[in-house]
């Protein structure tokens, strides 16, 4: 099920499953439309330490700066707060527990779960998808924000 209602006018970013589907790789659309997740440890934006901004690999809003990404040890790219607006949250109540879903705030997808065991100032464990992720190295004109 996709976080996006087709058609309704939520997001900025809206298609149809089947534009979705052939946008997206299988593994991207899995977890962004599909709410998946992927195998801890697998995603080379774990190790990635370069400034930038990481990108919804959805619609390629801009959600979160290098500056507030952190090790974790959880196996999946964390980050203690996003940029202000990118991101929404719904309860999930799947898989027998309540957690805290985070969605790209432009197209509904789905990138991973907010915890409060992040590290300060905010607490908080934004743990995503690296698949639902592009990352934006920063370059010598400035910023990777668009």
């Amino acid at each position: 099920m996709s976080a996006a209602k087709e058609g309704n006018g939520d997001y900025i970013v809206e298609r149809s499953d089947a534009e979705w589907r052939e946008s997206l790789p299988p593994d991207a659309y899995r977890v962004l439309r599909q709410h998946g997740t992927e195998r801890a440890g697998t995603s080379p934006l774990n190790v990635e330490k370069r400034d930038g901004v990481f990108h919804c690999a959805g619609c390629q809003a801009p959600l979160f700066t290098s500056d507030t990404k952190y090790e974790s040890g959880s196996g999946w790219p964390s980050f203690w707060k996003p940029i202000d607006g990118a991101v929404k949250t719904t309860t999930d109540r799947s898989h027998f527990m309540v957690r805290t879903e985070v969605h790209c705030a432009s197209c509904g997808g789905h990138l991973g779960h907010v915890f409060p065991d992040g590290p300060r100032p905010t607490g908080l464990r934004y743990c995503l998808n690296g698949v639902a992720l592009d990352f934006h190295p920063t370059n010598e004109d400035g910023p990777a924000v668009e």
